[in-house]
């Protein structure tokens, strides 16, 4: 048996590329985003249930997307139709997202943006060209997805079938045995602190020093200094973290019983990692293997090697990792941003001794920064063309009173605008800002021009500002929010909307 027929629990989410032309020439060349011009593919069902798994020795009841196998998520072919019907096995209305596709607007998945909830019994089908793959993911646009209604989307091309890899796909959450209202409620709950809100909005950054934070030695992110101590300045201390969860999982599962996936000896896996948390940022610890990253958000980028790799929420690495040919047990970690919790899956040879790994650890993870960022690449550089539309959005919070938003002219665009933002986060929380709809390149960095990435998630860290650029080709009207769940619900959407 090869290696690539290992495949277990797999999931690859498809950039349908019609929505950037202008960009590399694979989006050029899509058509319209409409299966009808494309090849047919198989009906696929997808059910929307609850289930119970076990969580610190205690059942949980939670949600799910699980195919007629009893496998989550769907994994799909590139350049055929995302043919699929949808229905609704739970007790309330709801709606998913296809997380990293570019469908149609009426068929995003943002409730009654346009399309309505889907209702308990509801069947709903989907029918749009994917394009090309990558590793994506589906999930509620509500609340729901606190309680684990989320699930990977892999869409894999003709070249993943060949390699000679091993996929593995690991879903990360963050788990509360508190309902997501309940959750939502205690952030909202008035504090008895007296300090000034976390607002910085109307600062320029740009250049700024900023003292008490310093890189960590792994590159990963940026290590816990003095926050509230700037050049000069005295400043609120910066906000990491709002919940601390009860669990933090990986393919639903603690460090305390992790998933194991048997690999090969010598053998080459593909990780398919996806930040699935609802509010929670990690750093992927590949530990003793060597690893290289070669695709962020389904897109591919030149090759980084390294052994720590940021992954904030909404996001997906690619990550290649290389078991040594004397085999062995390899854990695999997601390290909590800012605190010792952490997860992960353990990668193991036949034979190899498998020894239990602590969910805590003895250090805190690293800070999530914009290092890693400022270091990616595509593979396929865009195409040369004068900016039509540019705009400059603004990330406001005050944590007191737990109030997130987005101040800005309104982003109008016209079909074919070639479209820049400016976004500057004056808050004292990153925040991971998702567009729907499109994929746009990185294109600046705290002031700094660079040809980074291809992605539909970018994080802005506290007091930072990052430029991006997309080609306006598909027309609705597309959220454009955080994807920390319960700053988005707080207020930290915006919308582009297209003119005729």
């Amino acid at each position: 048996m090869k290696r690539r027929d290992f495949l277990t629990k797999t999931v690859t989410g498809a950039a349908a590329y019609g929505a950037l032309g202008g960009l590399p020439d694979a989006m050029v060349r899509a058509a319209p985003n409409s299966a009808a011009a494309h090849e047919t593919a198989p009906l696929q069902t997808l059910e929307i249930v609850k289930r119970v798994i076990e969580v610190n020795g205690k059942p949980a009841n939670v949600l799910g997307l699980y195919r007629p196998d009893g496998q989550p998520g769907l994994v799909l072919d590139a350049d055929t139709a995302f043919n699929v019907q949808l229905s609704s096995q739970i007790d309330q209305p709801t709606l998913i997202h296809w997380h990293g596709l570019t469908p149609p607007w009426d068929q995003d998945g943002v409730p009654d943006n346009p399309a309505a909830p889907i209702k308990p019994g509801e069947n709903r089908a989907y029918n749009f060209h994917l394009g090309a793959g990558g590793t994506h993911w589906m999930h509620a646009h509500t609340l729901q997805e606190q309680s684990l209604l989320a699930a990977p989307l892999i869409v894999r091309t003709a070249e993943d079938k060949k390699r000679d890899e091993q996929e593995v796909v690991v879903l990360l959450h963050d788990f509360s045995f508190k309902t997501p209202e309940e959750l939502l409620a205690g952030l909202r709950k008035p504090s008895d602190s007296t300090a000034t809100p976390h607002d910085m909005t109307g600062m320029d950054m740009t250049g700024m020093d900023m003292g008490g934070m310093s890189h960590d030695a792994g590159g990963s992110g940026m290590a816990m200094g003095n926050a509230s101590s700037m050049t000069g300045m005295d400043m609120p201390a910066m906000d990491i973290n709002d919940i601390d969860y009860d669990a933090y999982l990986a393919n639903d599962r603690t460090l305390d019983d992790p998933e194991v996936f048997q690999v090969e000896k010598g053998g080459r896996v593909r990780l398919r990692l996806i930040n699935g948390a609802a509010a929670t940022a990690f750093t992927i610890d590949t530990g003793k293997l060597d690893a290289k990253l070669v695709a962020v958000d389904g897109q591919d980028v030149q090759p980084i090697p390294r052994m720590m790799f940021p992954v904030s929420m909404g996001q997906r690495l690619d990550i290649l990792l290389q078991i040594p040919k004397e085999g062995g047990t390899f854990p695999v970690l997601a390290l909590r941003e800012g605190a010792r919790e952490r997860t992960g899956v353990v990668l193991s040879t036949v034979g190899a001794n498998i020894s239990k790994v602590a969910p805590v650890g003895e250090t805190a993870g690293p800070l999530v920064g914009l290092d890693l960022e400022m270091r990616l690449k595509p593979t396929s550089l865009p195409a040369e063309r004068h900016i039509d539309k540019s705009f400059t959005l603004s990330l406001t919070g005050d944590m007191a009173k737990y109030s997130w938003g987005i101040s800005g002219d309104p982003l109008t665009v016209f079909p074919g605008d070639r479209v820049e933002i400016a976004i500057r986060n004056g808050s004292m929380m990153s925040h991971p800002m998702h567009l729907h709809g499109h994929h746009f390149q990185v294109t600046q960095i705290e002031g700094r021009k660079v040809n980074g990435a291809l992605r539909d998630t970018v994080l802005i860290p506290s007091l930072s500002q990052v430029s991006i650029v997309f080609d306006a080709h598909n027309p609705g009207r597309w959220p454009l929010h955080c994807h920390h769940l319960y700053h988005m619900v707080s207020g930290m959407m915006t919308y582009v909307g297209y003119e005729a």
